[in-house]
């Protein structure tokens, strides 16, 4: 590990100042050298050790207060320094949000969850083996190397959202629940503004510059995760993985499904372990609105889902996983509503 300057922020807008400052600070908040929020510090820690990420300056945000959850015109603001497991057991979120509990709680191990940030969780960078092995090209640690993982052993990697440049997942399973139920991230400049962004406005697909991961700028910082009051039906979140815990998502999903009067009456899906960000597709959830549920039908809205999934060889099985994850958790959702 290189050595860096510590700062520790007294307030988050002299946070925001610290790092947006900073002679070395880049537009994607990436890139050798530049000034770095620490909160719970696992990933970043591990990116040190390694020499992706050498930092000059880290700014500590953990004793910020910035670690409430707080219910505000029927949906619930929570602060980017609480805890993975604090949110998982919050009564708010296991009474209202099921599908944000059983994601946190299948990801990481208890251990990681009980130091994790929330905002840290959103902004955690992708476990592609080849990203974490310097002696091999990435062009999200050096842009314009080439991707070692197209032509490489992919077995984890995505099948959707992806580029010739690019082919690496976004590892969180909070994302992928957050995105399902229409999450918006608060944030705070150097200068005082603040602005809200959803979780779809927040990531980039990786195009033609996969080292530009967020449309953060320079020192803003997520103070806040808003999720609206939750929507009417059943929530789920399943994860298929390696082994049955700390592993990340081959596949995974967060289903919120209301039925009335034997149609679907609201659909909202969300998949992890498919793409570079947390992957929604509205033309899938449309087409289950106004039916009757079916695993015929639901089989049609995976066979769309996956229309243009492209798998690289090692991950190709991923699609058909997918497929079975979707029908097979949807049927399971939607339970006696299913047509027979």
């Amino acid at each position: 590990m290189k050595t860096f300057d510590y700062v520790r922020a007294p307030d988050a807008a002299k946070a925001c100042a610290a790092v947006a400052n900073d002679p070395s600070a880049q537009s994607d908040g990436a890139g050798p050298g530049r000034a770095r929020f620490i909160a719970g510090g696992t990933n970043l820690l591990d990116l040190m050790k390694l020499e992706i990420e050498t930092p000059a300056k880290l700014v500590d945000i953990s004793r910020l207060p910035l670690a409430d959850v707080a219910e505000v015109d029927g949906g619930l603001e929570i602060g980017t320094m609480v805890r993975n497991s604090d949110l998982a057991a919050h009564p708010v979120v296991r009474a209202r949000y099921p599908a944000l509990s059983r994601a946190l709680l299948a990801g990481a191990s208890g251990q990681l969850r009980n130091k994790a940030s929330t905002g840290g969780n959103l902004l955690q960078r992708t476990r592609c083996y080849y990203f974490y092995d310097t002696a091999m090209p990435c062009n999200k640690r050096t842009p314009g190397a080439g991707c070692a993982a197209i032509g490489g052993f992919n077995r984890i990697h995505a099948v959707l959202g992806t580029s010739e440049h690019c082919i690496a997942t976004h590892p969180s399973d909070m994302a992928v629940a957050m995105r399902a139920l229409d999450a918006s991230v608060r944030l705070l400049a150097a200068d005082g503004s603040t602005r809200m962004l959803s979780l779809d406005g927040l990531y980039r697909l990786p195009g033609d510059t996969p080292q530009d991961e967020t449309t953060l700028r320079p020192g803003e910082l997520i103070t806040h995760i808003v999720l609206p009051a939750p929507p009417p039906g059943r929530q789920a979140y399943r994860k298929v993985r390696d082994r049955a815990s700390y592993a990340f998502a081959l596949v995974s999903m967060a289903a919120i499904v209301s039925v009335d009067k034997g149609k679907i009456a609201s659909a909202r899906l969300a998949f992890g372990g498919l793409a570079p960000m947390p992957w929604r597709d509205p033309a899938v959830e449309a087409m289950l609105v106004g039916e009757t549920p079916s695993r015929q039908l639901f089989v049609k809205a995976a066979d769309r889902l996956l229309a243009e999934a492209q798998g690289r060889g090692a991950n190709d099985f991923k699609i058909p996983l997918t497929k079975r994850t979707l029908v097979d958790g949807l049927v399971q959702l939607v339970g006696q509503e299913l047509a027979k």
